[in-house]
């Protein structure tokens, strides 16, 4: 598909000084990428997904297996990602990865998907869930009380991370690294009280004899309980996106990944344990905030600090959304699959300021119009579908690529293995609860098949566009950049 390669350069940018050489900073080292894994996974999810996960599952035992597939299947997954993302140096994740193996259509596909969807919409249910948390403490009431003042926290949550994000690299790494130690320390709270609870003999839940029964025996149902859990494990791949702006990626990426996702889940395997020594399955099951319930029954007067460590866990996390979601269109529009101003950064901080101010553009519509966690739902089988394609990738590639040099190189049992729980994953909701909003997801992703040929293959020119773009550079003094890749001695061809 030759004929989809970028046309930046048939511009005539906005300055004579603004010329193609300039390129994102390095500013992650290995304890930085380590927290920005952390970071990003440890969010919303261990706070609200232990319900759903034990509402499909019926069981404390079953739930808590989720719990530790979750785990193996984001390893294995970011296990294939630190082949790719050593093999192919390049910020943008599965999209540089799916475009190097399979070409410009699948790569697009990815980038319309995401960039116009699942990107916004997570960024937006992490604030949403970070609004509904500071709401809920500052009234002292019921959150679905506070809906209206949830949404303002959430707009104010995204406007100044939005700030920080187009601002700093580096403050935007001091944010994630200085949160994620905050959220650690809360859940640090929450595991050591449910082990001295423990010790005491509260034990009924946990119990291997007992917490097995009456576990659901529906199969297909069990996806639904994994999209629960792997919420709460989403970030494991975050790390590809910025690849460019990780020093000595092919050190740092893979080391990031195998310290940070096992951590995690230990983390996560311990807080569950630790609820189920205070919380009953069925007071799980009607509470709206299971963190928040134990505080409540465990801390007495320092309660409150678990729903404000709980918006500091979403307000890191929505950081890293935000930060990953932002290079996707701009390492697109670098390909010429996006609007070309979305592949410039600012001329003197470096940073994708029009890519990141357009996924906060959709973020905040998203937060405004309400009820989108269906919409999110019915695109999760595109998630995994996109998922899946990466890691075939992986596969093919170690055919039509064997020549090239891989530092890492992961046994095939692990992508053949996720691979086929990744088809599981988008075709069991779907045989399980058949709706018409799948249907919808589906079209979707066709109709950009559509857009693909009339504006990538075919270069169908929008009137006044180039007009535009120059108005736009001027307007947020950015400029258009090129691949970071000298940095990293990367000797791989690309």
């Amino acid at each position: 598909m030759g004929k989809s390669k970028s046309k930046t350069n048939s511009i005539e940018y906005a300055s004579d000084n603004m010329n193609s050489e300039v390129k994102l900073k390095r500013e992650f080292g290995l304890f930085g990428g380590t927290c920005f894994i952390v970071g990003g996974m440890i969010g919303s999810g261990i706070f609200v997904s232990p319900v759903g996960i034990l509402r499909e599952t019926e069981s404390v035992g079953m739930s808590l297996i989720i719990w530790l597939l979750c785990a193996f299947l984001a390893l294995g997954g970011s296990l294939c990602y630190a082949e790719l993302g050593t093999m192919i140096p390049k910020s943008g994740g599965e999209y540089a990865y799916l475009l190097e193996a399979m070409g410009a259509l699948p790569a697009f596909l990815f980038s319309w998907t995401f960039t116009l969807v699942i990107r916004p919409a997570t960024v937006a249910i992490v604030c949403l869930i970070m609004g509904t948390y500071t709401a809920e403490y500052i009234t002292n009431s019921d959150c679905v009380d506070n809906d209206f003042l949830a949404r303002i926290f959430a707009i104010m949550a995204l406007l100044i991370l939005t700030f920080i994000n187009c601002t700093s690299v580096k403050a935007a790494n001091q944010i994630q690294i200085w949160f994620t130690i905050a959220k650690l320390i809360v859940c640090a709270i929450i595991i050591v009280i449910g082990f001295i609870k423990i010790g005491k003999g509260n034990t009924e839940f946990i119990n291997p004899q007992t917490s097995f029964k009456h576990s659901s025996p529906n199969g297909l149902s069990y996806a639904l309980a994994f999209y629960q859990g792997l919420w709460a494990y989403e970030g494991w791949s975050f790390l590809n996106s910025l690849t460019e702006e990780l020093k000595n990626p092919r050190r740092n990426l893979p080391l990031s990944l195998m310290i940070g996702i096992p951590f995690v889940a230990l983390v996560y395997i311990c807080m569950n344990i630790a609820y189920f020594t205070v919380i009953t399955p069925e007071e799980m099951l009607a509470s709206k905030a299971v963190a928040v319930t134990f505080a409540h029954r465990t801390m007495g007067g320092f309660a409150w600090i678990v729903p404000v460590g709980v918006c500091m866990s979403t307000f890191g996390a929505a950081n890293a959304s935000l930060f990953t979601a932002g290079r996707l269109p701009f390492v697109a529009a670098r390909e010429g699959h996006m609007a070309q101003i979305l592949g410039m950064v600012h001329a003197k901080r470096l940073t994708p300021q029009p890519a990141v101010m357009s996924v906060t553009a959709i973020a905040l519509a998203l937060i405004c119009i309400g009820d989108f966690n269906g919409l999110l739902n019915y695109f999760s089988f595109a998630v995994w579908l996109f998922y899946s394609l990466t890691v075939l990738s992986l596969m093919m590639m170690r055919y039509t690529h064997s020549h090239w040099e891989r530092p890492i190189k992961v046994p095939i049992v692990i992508p053949i293995i996720f691979f086929c729980a990744s088809l599981y994953l988008i075709f069991a909701p779907i045989i399980n609860t058949p709706e018409i909003e799948f249907l919808y997801a589906f079209i979707f992703i066709v109709f950009g098949i559509l857009v693909f040929f009339a504006f990538v293959w075919y270069k169908l020119q929008v009137k006044g566009m180039d007009s535009m773009t120059k108005f736009l550079q001027k307007l947020l003094y950015v400029i258009p950049t090129s691949y970071n890749g000298k940095d990293d001695e990367q000797k791989t061809p690309l």
